[in-house]
């Protein structure tokens, strides 16, 4: 479909004014944007279209889809096109008490859903004989509220990943505009291991010579568990234990020692012995001479605490980390935002399991990395920032900063990071916690003096000589404070940077 229609519009008052009322999508809105800065979460332009009446904007997407969004933080996907779209709006101008609806309603409970918001629409306005006329001058036929829900619905499932909205200032995701269901991240990952044991099955073994692949289809095993895999399983652990220690070789592992057949303790007591990781990463495999009952029982207790038989039952990050390494970025990426939103919004899900009355933070340190491996700076410096701000210790709390600064240079936000250090030194001469006892005779002094150091060189480079002369005004108060052990070798970098600063204007 084109935007055809909205040339139309464009071109004539009388179709635009019909279109801004009764069908609310009102084009002079445009100008004024919508009620705050957004962006998409995958990049990518957004023209806006139109408003509407209660601070809802209409923004084209790159590929032509039409995203609505409201004014309370709620957006999605209503047309894979303007006209479609136009074709909805015009053709369920109750549209907003439709979002539940799918096909799989039946068409007796959709017809009386629209007929019921268009009786109360036409309690106070018209928009009968406005739509006969729009409708005619635009050319669309007079399709059935049933098929125009089923148009919305498949519109609606469409947000997520590519077209999930942003408040670009803060970072966070708008709610989905429609509580329909959508498959767990865990299907679309998982999908290609599903066709990869179905290969390794059918005799192809190259499928466990690639590293990813190989992940998968362990993955795809542990789910599936079906009789008669022990041989592909053996294979599997053998070439896993090429890649060093990592979950999926435990998982392998597991996989075969569930089998319960003692002539693999052997195999398994090898793969231990393939380097120091592996012989820590599966210690408490039982002697070689042990019998199946023991084996298995070792298996059973690693299957229960750290793997099982429910794909939903792991964690979250095993699935955006494999759905990262398969290209599915935008997938990876707002799962990733919808965890740290909830974290934003809600700290009381950070509680320690075995401490309720304290935060354990740690997630957060997860999320920032697995952002930074995504290339995503701005997320990873949301979590940096709130799991810097969630410390305890002044330590931590200094340390934290540190990386945050660290991040933020790293980005080009120079000014961020500049305000970062200064509230890090700030924490560093106000807090009397014991915590920082000793941070002058230690490395994490000279890493502070470091970053200052680092911060002022990027500064003048940027040629913000007054800012770089503050930084490094700042690194010679922390320089002053270090043992002489900690500040070795920084007195000449200091020298270079004020030589240098000395000759910007």
């Amino acid at each position: 479909m084109t935007d055809h229609a909205l040339r139309l519009l464009r071109q004539h008052p009388r179709l635009a004014e019909l279109a801004g009322f009764p069908f609310d999508f009102d084009l002079d809105r445009a100008v004024h944007g919508h009620v705050e800065p957004v962006r998409l979460a995958s990049g990518g332009p957004l023209e806006v279209l139109a408003g509407d009446d209660t601070g809802g904007t209409y923004f084209r997407c790159a590929d032509g889809s039409v995203l609505y969004a409201d004014s309370e933080g709620s957006a999605g996907v209503i047309g894979t096109s303007v006209d479609e779209a136009l074709e909805i709006l015009i053709g369920l101008p109750g549209w907003r008490d439709c979002l539940d609806l799918s096909p799989a309603d039946g068409e007796a409970a959709i017809l009386a859903r629209v007929a019921e918001a268009e009786d109360d629409m036409r309690e106070y306005y018209s928009i009968d004989a406005e739509r006969a006329e729009l409708r005619a001058a635009l050319g669309f036929p007079e399709r059935s509220p049933v098929e125009l829900v089923g148009l919305l619905h498949a519109a609606l499932l469409r947000t997520e990943p590519d077209h999930v909205l942003l408040n670009a200032e803060e970072g966070m995701a708008y709610a989905l505009l429609d509580l329909h269901s959508r498959p767990p991240l865990w299907e679309p990952v998982l999908a290609a291991g599903r066709v990869g044991l179905e290969r390794l099955r059918a005799g192809d073994t190259t499928v466990a010579d690639d590293p990813l692949r190989r992940r998968l289809v362990l993955r795809a095993a542990q789910f599936d568990r079906a009789d008669g895999d022990l041989d592909l399983l053996r294979l599997l652990l053998r070439r896993e234990a090429e890649s060093s220690m990592s979950d999926e070789l435990r998982l392998a592992a597991v996989l075969v020692g569930l089998r319960a057949d003692p002539a693999d303790l052997p195999l398994l007591h090898e793969v231990r012995g393939t380097d120091y990781d592996t012989w820590c990463g599966l210690g408490g495999v039982p002697d070689p001479d042990a019998d199946g009952a023991e084996l298995r029982r070792w298996a059973e207790g690693l299957d229960d605490s750290l793997f099982g038989t429910d794909p939903s039952d792991e964690p979250s990050q095993t699935w955006t980390d494999l759905a990262a390494a398969q290209g599915l970025t935008e997938l990876a990426r707002v799962t990733l935002i919808r965890r740290l939103d909830a974290f934003d919004m809600n700290q009381n899900l950070l509680r320690h399991p075995a401490d309720p009355t304290a935060l354990d933070p740690a997630p957060l340190g997860s999320l920032a990395y697995d952002f930074e491996q995504l290339g995503d700076t701005e997320q990873a410096l949301r979590a940096r920032r709130l799991y810097a701000a969630l410390q305890e210790s002044a330590w931590d709390r200094v340390s934290a900063l540190l990386d945050v600064a660290g991040l933020e240079r790293a980005s080009d936000r120079l000014r961020p990071a500049a305000r970062t250090l200064a509230a890090l030194r700030d924490t560093l001469t106000t807090s009397d916690d014991a915590s920082l006892a000793h941070w002058r005779g230690v490395n994490l002094g000279r890493f502070i003096a470091e970053e200052h150091h680092a911060l002022a060189h990027a500064l003048a480079d940027a040629d913000l000589p007054e800012e770089a002369r503050a930084v490094l005004a700042g690194a010679e108060e922390i320089r002053a404070e270090l043992s002489e052990a900690a500040a070795k070798g920084l007195a000449a970098r200091a020298a270079e940077l004020e030589r240098r600063l000395g000759t910007v204007s």
